[in-house]
């Protein structure tokens, strides 16, 4: 059984026939656009959860390569890179729209545990999983269209396309983009890091297998009731509580100072932003200045389960900690172009990674922080098309 609206035009629905065709047996779904044309399959391998696969075709010419594009942890393709736009999903104001203007097929590859239930989050699910999953998408598109292609990550997304490229010998790979994340770091923070490892390993020797990051409730809490009392203590006096727009602001604008093993990692935070403490929670002051709360919304609306596999988290901090016996990405295998893009506020000034690539012999790297943005404002910013996304 298929769901099908038909825009049949030069590279639209023939070509995504073929696509669904050459990935498998999911019950496909395709969307009309103006211009363009997407195709959503949950690839049915009998796993406990699908990894799903988006593609958008522009209808009016032939790509001329393709973009994979990973989503950061606990995220998926429509969350993270098909928004923002306008409701209903027709509007182009995202990567996955300014990539296919460039002449590209944009292939989303969402983790199987955005469509799990908690229960069926599994303990092998790490790095290792993920790469082995995209390798599959990869390698039946190459076989059915030979394309060169290019892989576009942003967070854990992005430690999986180097990953992936570490891996992948096929001279059609051309580039790698990394967005906002994090290699190897050095001193105190790997020894912080090794800790948060161990956070998880341990968290993994207890049974349980996943991390809920709660921020989609957060949100949703702060557009539907932004007044409300949250359950969350407030810093300045720990009998008070935040109200609900102030914990979601906090959560977004000062994420390092949030509890929780991987928090630290961020520079300062999610979003740019300000954060003043009033004379009671009510009175707090604070914005967003690069992305607002209503692009924030949208996306974690459009999340599926939004949980995190703990062995994944496991495998991210070895490799922030320089623990190869845990999780080792082979940097001097990484051959393809390397555009590594950092935010100030995000994962910070830290290219340990990229260095290590140019040490592997692979000169054609680059490494360059963005000021003024946070982690996740790299994607979603109103300006990112012309700050972040014109540098690749």
């Amino acid at each position: 059984m298929r769901e099908r609206q038909h825009g049949d035009a030069a590279g639209g629905i023939g070509l995504l026939t073929r696509i669904e065709r050459a990935l498998g047996t999911g019950t496909a779904a395709y969307l009309p656009g103006d211009g363009w044309i997407r195709l959503t399959l949950p690839l049915d391998d009998g796993g406990a959860a699908p990894v799903t696969v988006d593609v958008v075709a522009d209808t009016a010419r032939a790509p001329e390569g393709i973009a994979y594009l990973l989503p950061g942890g606990g995220l998926n393709f429509a969350a993270e890179f098909f928004t923002p736009g306008i409701p209903g999903g027709r509007g182009d104001r995202n990567l996955a729209h300014a990539l296919r203007r460039r002449g590209l097929l944009v292939v989303g590859v969402t983790p199987r545990e955005d469509a799990a239930a908690a229960a069926d989050v599994s303990a092998a699910w790490g790095l290792a999983a993920h790469r082995r999953d995209l390798a599959r998408v990869v390698g039946a598109l190459e076989r059915e269209l030979g394309l060169p292609y290019e892989y576009v990550g942003h967070s854990a997304g992005a430690a999986l396309a180097l990953d992936a490229a570490s891996h992948d010998t096929s001279p059609r790979l051309r580039r790698v983009v990394a967005l906002d994340t994090t290699g190897p770091y050095t001193g105190d923070l790997a020894l912080r890091a090794a800790d948060t490892r161990d956070a998880y390993a341990t968290q993994l020797a207890q049974g349980v297998p996943l991390v809920d990051p709660g921020l989609a409730a957060v949100i949703a809490k702060a557009v539907a009731d932004p007044d409300g009392v949250s359950p969350v203590p407030w810093p300045p006096d720990p009998a008070r509580r935040f109200t609900h727009c102030g914990l979601a602001h906090f959560a977004l604008i000062r994420t390092a100072a949030l509890p929780g093993p991987a928090n630290w990692i961020y520079a300062q935070g999610h979003g740019a932003g300000s954060y003043d403490f009033g004379a009671t929670p009510a009175e707090d002051r604070f914005t967003l200045t690069r992305t607002p709360l209503a692009t924030w919304y949208a996306a974690t609306a459009a999340l599926g389960s939004g949980l995190l596999p703990a062995a994944l988290m496991r495998d991210l901090a070895a490799v922030w900690a320089g623990d190869d016996d845990t999780y080792r990405i082979a940097w001097d295998r990484i051959t393809a172009e390397v555009v590594w893009i950092n935010t100030e506020l995000g994962r910070g000034d830290h290219p340990r990674g990229a260095e290590l690539i140019r040490a592997g012999g692979n000169e054609r790297v680059s490494f360059s922080v963005v000021a003024g943005y946070g982690h996740g404002d790299a994607v979603w910013a109103g300006a990112a098309a012309s700050d972040v996304w014109s540098r690749f």
